[in-house]
C-alpha cells in the first residue's frame, strides 16, 4: 500500500509540474503577442507624435507671422525647405533647402531634395521693400509637401 500511495503522489506531483509548465509556457506566448502589438502601437503613435509639428501647416490658412515663425521653427531642420510665395513675388523663394515639386505628386522625385541653394532669408521676409517680404498680417494657404515614403519634406506658404 505504501508503494501505491508513493507512486500516485509523484504522478500526482509530475502532472502538476506538466501543467504549471504548459500554462507557463502559454502565457509567455500571449505576452510575446501583446508585446508585438504594443510596439506596433508605440511605432504609430512615435509617427504621429513627429508630425504634429507640422499638422497645424496642413492644408490651413495662416497668417504671415504665423509663417515666419515656421521659417524660424524649422530653419535647424536639416533635409526640410519652406517656400513662400507672396502677391510681390508669384514664383516664390525657398528657404533652407529646395524641394522638388516640379513634377507630379506620386511620381518619382516628388518631394526630394533638388538642392541646398534658396533663394530666401529671413532679413528678406522681413524686409518690407523686398519682393520675399512676408506682411505679418497676410494670408497665407499652407500646405505640406511629402516625398513618396510619406515623409515631410516641406511647406509652401501662398498667400491668398
Amino acid at each position: 500500500m505504501g508503494n501505491a500511495q508513493s507512486a500516485l503522489k509523484m504522478a500526482a506531483g509530475l502532472f502538476l509540474a506538466i501543467a504549471l509548465i504548459t500554462t507557463a509556457v502559454i502565457l509567455f506566448i500571449s505576452a510575446q503577442d501583446a508585446t508585438k502589438t504594443a510596439q506596433t502601437s508605440f511605432a504609430d503613435i512615435q509617427t504621429e507624435l513627429s508630425q504634429t509639428a507640422y499638422t497645424v501647416y496642413d492644408g490651413t490658412t495662416v497668417s504671415g507671422s504665423q509663417a515666419v515663425n515656421a521659417l524660424r521653427k524649422f530653419q535647424d531642420k536639416g533635409e526640410f525647405g519652406i517656400q513662400v510665395i507672396t502677391g510681390k513675388n508669384p514664383a516664390g523663394s525657398w528657404y533652407f533647402k529646395t524641394v522638388n515639386t516640379t513634377v507630379a505628386v506620386g511620381s518619382a522625385g516628388y518631394g526630394s531634395i533638388s538642392s541646398s541653394a534658396t533663394t530666401g532669408t529671413l532679413v528678406k521676409a522681413m524686409d518690407e521693400s523686398n519682393n520675399d517680404y512676408i506682411n505679418p498680417s497676410g494670408k497665407f494657404k499652407a500646405q505640406l509637401i511629402k516625398d513618396n515614403s510619406n515623409v515631410i519634406r516641406g511647406i509652401t506658404f501662398t498667400q491668398n
